[in-house]
C-alpha cells in the first residue's frame, strides 16, 4: 500500500485582468507555436479580434474549430483527432467549463500542452487536472483525471462583466461548496483530486474563497449588471476561479459534487447551470452533516440572496418525486464518489431523506427572514 503523503496541484501559470485576452499571445507564445483554438461560435465572435492580434504580435498562428455544449466522449475525440491533423502542440480553450474540459482531455489524449481562458467565471474548472465528462443530454459519465494542469490560465475580467450575471451566479454556487467540501474532506483524511491528503494551503485556500465571495458578491454581481469590472469583481473572479479551483482539487471533494452528479440524472434539472445544482448539493450536505441551525440558516439566506436554488422546487423536483430522488441517491452514492470522503458513512436512503428535508427547511427560512418563496428556474443560455 503506498505511503500517504500531503500533495498541491496548480496550473504552471495564472492570469486574471481587464482586457487581459489582448495580451493571450504573450502568455501562449512560451508555450507552442503552433495553437489550436477551440471555442463555441458566439465566444469566437466576440474574440476573435483580441485573439488575432495577439497572435500575431507573437507570430502565432490563428486556427479554430468550433466547439458544442459539453465535453462528450464524442466531442473529446472529435477534438482530439482536429489537434493531430492540424499539427497542433498546444489547445487554447476559450469559452465555457465544457470547452475547457474537452480541451484538457484531447490535449492529453495527443500529448500536447493546453491553455485554459474561461471567458465567464462560472465553475473552478479552468485550474484543474481532471475533466467531468457528459453524456449528450448533460448527465454525468465520469471524472477523467491527467498528470498535470493547464500550462496557463487567462481569464479577462471585461468579458466576465459582459457575460450574464447568471454565469457569475453559477460560479459562486460552486465555489460556495469548496469550503464545505473541503472540511469535511480533512476530517476525514480522505484522498482529494490531487491524489494524496489534503494540504493546509490547500484548505486554507477553500476557506479564503468562501470569506471572499462571502465580503464580495453583492457588490461583484452589481458591476455585472453595469458591465464594468471593479475590485469587488476582480476578488470575486478569484475566489471563483483560482481559489476554488486549488482549494477544491487539493482540499477535497465531498458529498456536494456528487450529489450534483446524481442530480444531472434527473431530467428536470437538465439545463440548470453546474454551480445551480451543486448549491442543491452543498445544502443538502449540510445537512447530511447535522449542521447547526444558524449556519444552515446563514446559507439558505445569502445564496437566496445571491439568486441560487435551495428548494427542490427551483431545480424542476418536488418531494413526490421519488423515483427521481432515488435515482440521483443511487447515482451519487456508487462506490467511486467523492460522497465516501465525507467523516462517517452516506447511504442513498440518507441521501434522498436529507433532500426530500430541504424543501421544507429552506421555505421556512425563507419565511421567517421575509425571503421571497422559490419558483422554478429557468435553464440557463
Amino acid at each position: 500500500m503506498p505511503v500517504p503523503v500531503r500533495t498541491v496541484m496548480s496550473p504552471a501559470r495564472y492570469v486574471q485582468g481587464k482586457d487581459a485576452i489582448t495580451r493571450l499571445g504573450e502568455f501562449v507564445a512560451p508555450i507552442g507555436s503552433r495553437p489550436l483554438v477551440v471555442s463555441d461560435d458566439v465566444v469566437w465572435s466576440l474574440v476573435e479580434e483580441a485573439v488575432g492580434t495577439s497572435f500575431a504580435a507573437e507570430s502565432l498562428r490563428v486556427e479554430r474549430v468550433p466547439f458544442g455544449r459539453f465535453a462528450t466522449p464524442a466531442a473529446i475525440d472529435e477534438l482530439a483527432e482536429s489537434i493531430r491533423s492540424s499539427d497542433a502542440d498546444v489547445v487554447v480553450a476559450i469559452g465555457g467549463g465544457s470547452a475547457v474540459d474537452a480541451a484538457k482531455a484531447a490535449g492529453h489524449a495527443t500529448g500536447i500542452r493546453w491553455v485554459s481562458v474561461p471567458t465567464v467565471a462560472s465553475t473552478d474548472a479552468p485550474t484543474s487536472a481532471l475533466a467531468v465528462v457528459y453524456t449528450d443530454e448533460g448527465e454525468f459519465i465520469e471524472y477523467r483525471f491527467f498528470p498535470r494542469n493547464p500550462d496557463l490560465v487567462l481569464i479577462d475580467t471585461q468579458l466576465v462583466a459582459n457575460a450574464p450575471v447568471q454565469f457569475l451566479v453559477a460560479g459562486i454556487g460552486d465555489a460556495l461548496a469548496t469550503w464545505i467540501e473541503a472540511r469535511a474532506s480533512a476530517k476525514a483524511a480522505a484522498t482529494t483530486m490531487a491524489g494524496g491528503l489534503a494540504t493546509q494551503a490547500g484548505t486554507a485556500l477553500a476557506e479564503l474563497s468562501w470569506r471572499i465571495i462571502h465580503e464580495n458578491a453583492f457588490s461583484a454581481l452589481d458591476a455585472v449588471r453595469d458591465g464594468i469590472v471593479t475590485p469587488a469583481l476582480e476578488s470575486l473572479v478569484e475566489a471563483n476561479t483560482l481559489l476554488s479551483g486549488l482549494g477544491f482539487e487539493s482540499g477535497g471533494l465531498a458529498a456536494a459534487h456528487a450529489i450534483h452528479n446524481g442530480l444531472t440524472a434527473a431530467p428536470q434539472t437538465h439545463g440548470l447551470t453546474h454551480g445551480q445544482k451543486v448549491n442543491i448539493g452543498s445544502l443538502t450536505q449540510l445537512v447530511l452533516e447535522g449542521a447547526p441551525r444558524a449556519e444552515i440558516e446563514d446559507f439558505v439566506e445569502f445564496t437566496t440572496r445571491v439568486g441560487l436554488p435551495n428548494t427542490l422546487t427551483e431545480i424542476g423536483l418536488s418531494t413526490d418525486d421519488i423515483e427521481e430522488l432515488e435515482a440521483v441517491a443511487a447515482a451519487a452514492t456508487v462506490e467511486s464518489e467523492t460522497i465516501h470522503s465525507m467523516p462517517f458513512p452516506v447511504t442513498a436512503a440518507d441521501v434522498v431523506a436529507a433532500l426530500t428535508s430541504i424543501e421544507r427547511l429552506s421555505r421556512s427560512i425563507r419565511a421567517d427572514k421575509g425571503l421571497p418563496e422559490p419558483v422554478k428556474y429557468e435553464a440557463a443560455h
